[in-house]
């Protein structure tokens, strides 16, 4: 165990802020600390944001996507292999969902729009964790679509109580044994409404179902659940 570990506080989570803009960064980090967070510093870049993980050893990286000479998507991959307690949050302004999926992929566990609520914010988190992916409500927000007629290549799927249910706890960042366990059900049967989802969302992953299911409306916000 490191004298970091020892001395870290139990009750606050430990965030380092990675923004290539100066003002934004310290802002950002004051805010967070005024939220109840241990802000423990800000870097300015990628190889700033790696040496400063691998030295604090932070509970949180909230990272920018953005960066000049090296992108944030690159400082996350090399953030997990020197800080792999660290969950990485990637704050953009980017809403394609594909870069949910890039983000995910390179081991983000959250992805933050720039230009939400400090908030919502707080809220992801404080709630994300190693193994998953949560995706602020506010990622699709004013590009939620309208239903279309039935029939329709986008049309909304129609699901059974128990998928939504499903699909709701996969949007809390569920993993399927949780999900299983919460709603009462086997894990056999919780991986078939998985993949009823995956077949009605026409997606391939749990990840994508979620991105889809929010782009098209199914998921409730934060306050909502």
């Amino acid at each position: 165990m490191t004298l970091a570990q020892v001395e870290r506080p139990t009750d606050l989570a430990r965030v380092l802020v990675v923004d290539d803009h100066r003002t934004f960064a310290e802002l950002l980090s004051g805010a967070l600390a005024s939220a109840g967070m241990d802000a423990v510093g800000t870097a300015h870049s990628a190889a700033q944001a790696v040496a400063m993980a691998q030295e604090l050893q932070p509970d949180i990286v909230v990272m920018d996507i953005e960066m000049p000479r090296q992108d944030g998507l690159a400082a996350t991959r090399r953030i997990r292999e020197v800080a792999p307690d660290a969950v990485v949050a990637v704050v953009t302004a980017h809403r394609d969902p594909d870069w949910v999926v890039r983000a995910a992929q390179a081991g983000a566990s959250a992805f933050i729009p720039k230009d939400g609520s400090l908030a919502e914010m707080i809220d992801v988190l404080s709630r994300v964790q190693p193994g998953q992916m949560l995706v602020a409500p506010s990622t699709f927000a004013g590009g939620a679509p309208r239903t279309p007629s039935a029939g329709t290549p986008g049309a909304v799927p129609q699901l059974t109580r128990r998928e939504q249910e499903v699909l709701d706890c996969l949007g809390r960042g569920m993993q399927v044994k949780a999900i299983a366990r919460v709603l009462g059900i086997t894990l056999e049967t919780c991986r078939g409404y998985v993949k009823s989802l995956h077949a009605k969302l026409g997606v391939r992953s749990q990840l994508e179902a979620v991105v889809k299911a929010q782009q098209l409306g199914l998921l409730s916000t934060a306050d909502e659940r």
